[in-house]
């Protein structure tokens, strides 16, 4: 974009909060363009699409909590079709990354897990970089912490709202 540079843009802004406030900005977009090309990085290392990964990251998060899933749970989490997800699910299970299980709670469906490969598989791909991203946060003061998440939450909220 003109007028943008590495630092940021705050050039085009001749109040001096303005251009810090764009330099945040700027460091956000930053980062998240780094966190896309990790993620594009990942796919390839681990040979899948987005939506796999995806499946995978909700599978890992759900098992902590101890949340059944079922393909109902990630057509709605992907905004996807059912047939869409079936095929999904097969792609990942003759890769070995899912199991599918009969529901003991409803016989009409079934669960979703992650194979022990899988966890496996993403565990070797992104510890280290979840080690560095730990090293990061690990000195910073809980006010610090409380700062970033107060402000990525608010982001989120700002980019999430639909204009009219």
């Amino acid at each position: 974009m003109t007028g943008e540079t590495e630092e940021g843009s705050a050039y085009w802004y001749a109040d001096t909060d303005e251009a810090t406030n764009a330099a945040v900005l700027q460091a956000l977009r930053s980062y998240r363009a780094a966190e896309m090309a990790m993620r594009r990085r990942t796919q390839q290392s681990m040979d899948m699409g987005e939506n796999e990964l995806l499946v995978l990251r909700y599978l890992a998060r759900a098992s902590k909590r101890d949340e059944p899933v079922t393909p109902v749970h990630l057509a709605r989490y992907l905004g996807i079709t059912s047939a869409s997800t079936t095929a999904l699910l097969d792609r990942l299970s003759r890769s070995g990354h899912v199991t599918r299980m009969a529901n003991p709670a409803d016989r009409r469906s079934i669960l979703i897990t992650s194979s022990a490969k899988a966890e496996e598989e993403v565990r070797h791909t992104l510890s280290a970089m979840h080690a560095r991203m730990m090293d990061v946060v690990r000195p910073m003061t809980g006010a610090d912490r409380a700062s970033v998440i107060g402000f990525l939450q608010a982001m989120r909220d700002a980019v999430d709202e639909i204009d009219a």
